[in-house]
């Protein structure tokens, strides 16, 4: 397969090298975090003049080196190794599986000539012992799958077949070296089943698998919509007759998913009120791929995967990303005023740079051209107004100046938000 950069990864690792900070990749298994460290940041090193025996890696995914597990183990050898005063590049994936792994690193980091960078694909690690036990130690690098630009300078095909591919299959990087759809079919399905689905039961010890499947698959088929913990609970009861799944046990099955990296919480936002509303969020897939594989690729429509693809987009950007409410009063048909909330897919915060876009895949006539500017349209503040369209577009503006833009043009180039 052909090579793939990821350049703002690298970036973020240049920018953090030798700062004293054990540098913590985290993401979704198989992301290509692996790749990042152990090929491309290695190669980078080399390229340096960093010589080869001052770059210790050590790889807990390969069961030869389970003895690494053992923290002592480790240190011993790190310490072998460590000939001179000379810089050392420590690369050790998938960290968590190391016993006591946050004292081995707070032993690895007090050493003045070790730069330690780390793998891990679950978040608890991280938010949990790593932020408490380094308090401002640990610098996070968190990688998406490949986004649709980074997945064109692999693919062999033109553009509209691979944003297809890319919706249907995903990001992950295996991918692309994988021929015919039922290979690539096959790959997912078994990915989910014995490496996601096994990670979640063996950290989790979780009884009711049936029920989880379930849960995982409703939140698969709810991307877009908002979910009710409350609402679940009782279609369980109901459909399912099982009392003991109660909103808590959901809150508990869907923050499981979130500590993997498979799924992430977009907020309702109240953009007038300028507050949180702490209810009914909606939730989006890391990976186009893993999704429809929970589906058994059965839910394929391109609206809500386009929804979910724009999301992750601006997420690896480096935004926040909430969804956005708008309550505006109008007249209904007896005359009487009402009060009416309208939704914007997105609003899309970094630092000062904010952003309302609106998700569009076709737009057909005026009717359903003003029912997505509708709620644009209720926003009194400057901040850019963006429907994105399913299809090649050339920018354009209204005369509220709102702008239209095609998907391809969106996700080819991230200067066009400003254009």
């Amino acid at each position: 397969m052909k090579k793939i950069d990821r350049p703002v990864y690298m970036q973020q690792l240049i920018d953090s090298k030798d700062n004293g900070l054990i540098k913590i990749v985290t993401g979704l298994r198989r992301v290509g975090k692996s790749y990042l460290l152990k090929t491309l940041f290695k190669d980078y090193l080399l390229e340096e003049k960093v010589s080869k025996d001052h770059i210790l890696i050590i790889d807990l995914e390969d069961r030869r080196q389970k003895a690494f597990c053992d923290p002592d183990y480790l240190l011993d050898w790190v310490d072998a190794q460590m000939k001179d005063d000379e810089q050392y590049y420590i690369i050790i994936d998938e960290v968590q599986k190391v016993n006591d792994f946050v004292d081995m690193l707070g032993s690895l980091v007090i050493k003045e000539n070790a730069d330690v960078y780390v793998t891990g694909s679950n978040s608890h690690f991280l938010s949990s012992d790593i932020a408490t036990e380094f308090r401002g130690r640990g610098d996070e690098i968190h990688v998406w799958p490949l986004t649709f630009k980074e997945y064109m300078t692999a693919y062999e095909g033109d553009i509209v077949d691979g944003w297809q591919d890319y919706y249907t299959y995903g990001g992950l990087p295996k991918i692309l070296s994988i021929k015919g759809e039922d290979k690539k079919v096959n790959y997912l399905r078994n990915l989910y089943r014995t490496v996601y689905l096994s990670d979640i039961y063996e950290r989790h010890n979780i009884e009711n698998k049936a029920e989880f499947e379930e849960l995982v698959r409703i939140l698969a088929s709810s991307v877009g919509t908002p979910v009710n913990p409350t609402n679940l609970a009782n279609t369980f009861k109901s459909v399912k007759r099982l009392n003991n799944i109660t909103d808590k046990t959901i809150d508990t099955y869907i923050s499981y998913l979130e500590d993997a990296f498979m799924i992430e919480k977009s907020e309702r936002y109240d953009i007038k009120g300028r507050k949180y509303i702490g209810t009914t969020p909606k939730y989006y897939f890391k990976d186009m791929g893993l999704r429809n594989a929970i589906l058994s690729f059965r839910q394929t429509e391109e609206n809500h995967l386009m929804e979910n693809v724009i999301y992750n987009e601006m997420r690896y950007r480096g935004f926040l990303v909430d969804v956005g409410n708008v309550n505006i009063r109008i007249k209904n048909d007896e005359g009487n005023w009402q009060r009416v909330t309208l939704e914007v897919d997105f609003v899309c915060n970094l630092g000062s740079r904010c952003y309302y876009l609106q998700s569009a895949y076709k737009l057909p006539d005026d009717v359903k051209m003003q029912q997505e500017k509708r709620s644009l349209q209720q926003i009194s503040d400057s901040f850019k107004k963006i429907v994105i369209v399913g299809e090649r577009m050339k920018l354009r503006r209204d005369e509220q100046g709102i702008v239209l833009m095609g998907i391809y043009e969106f996700l080819e180039d991230a200067k066009m938000l400003d254009a």
